[in-house]
Order: C-alpha cells, then sequence, then structure tokens
C-alpha cells in the first residue's frame, strides 16, 4: 500500500516507522509528510507529540483526534520545501462531498534531533 503523503513509497517504508516512534523524520518535509499521514490515519497522539510545546496548550491529543476523523483527507502536495519551512496543499472532502484545498506555508523547530511543527500561514 503507497503511503498517503504522496511520497510514492510505502507506508512501511515511509511514514509507519515514525507513527510508531521507531525514527524521527529527518527533515521538515518528512516530519510534513508524516502528520499529514497522521491525519488519515486518526493518530492524535502523533500530531500532539509532533506539535512544539510551545503551541501544545490549545491542541490537545483529542482535538486533534476529532479533527482527524472529522475530515476525509483526499491528497497532499508539497509546494516548496527549504529547511524550516513547508508550503503544502492538502485536499480534503467537505460535508457535501467537494474537494476543497487547506493551502498553508508551516514553521518547523529542531530540537534535540527532533523536528516539530510550530504555526503556519494560510492561503
Amino acid at each position: 500500500m503507497n503511503c498517503t503523503c504522496g511520497s510514492g513509497l510505502s507506508y512501511g517504508n515511509c511514514c509507519q516507522p515514525y507513527h510508531q516512534r521507531l525514527r524521527n523524520a529527518p527533515t521538515s518535509e518528512a516530519l510534513m509528510r508524516s502528520r499529514y499521514s497522521a491525519f488519515v490515519i486518526a493518530d492524535g497522539d502523533y500530531l500532539f507529540e509532533t506539535t512544539h510545546s510551545s503551541k501544545r496548550k490549545g491542541n490537545s491529543k483529542d482535538a486533534y483526534l476529532k479533527s482527524a476523523k472529522n475530515t476525509k483527507w483526499v491528497k497532499l502536495e508539497i509546494v516548496s520545501s527549504d529547511y524550516d519551512i513547508v508550503e503544502f496543499k492538502a485536499y480534503y472532502l467537505n460535508k457535501k462531498f467537494q474537494t476543497e484545498v487547506l493551502h498553508e506555508k508551516s514553521n518547523f523547530r529542531l530540537e534535540d534531533g527532533k523536528w516539530y511543527y510550530v504555526d503556519g500561514i494560510f492561503y
């Protein structure tokens, strides 16, 4: 099965090792992809753990889980990726089953060898 992050790799050779905490995402883009996949499979724990500690207050594990379960994600497109900034488009189906796009430029931070999502600008 191909990974839902759109890398073209199998899930087992892409995001699954990050979701299972076997290794950390090596780049901000890899973390972005693994977070998208975590939304697809509704892994609220992973989403919470990969959010920077300074931004966790308003984002509980349950809130991430609820958001993930209430959204039908369709596709991830990476627009651009730099060291700590990833711009992406995440396609999803709204309640009328029409495709909509979440377009964001996300900021990430590397701390103690581990990447974290910090925040983003929506377009």
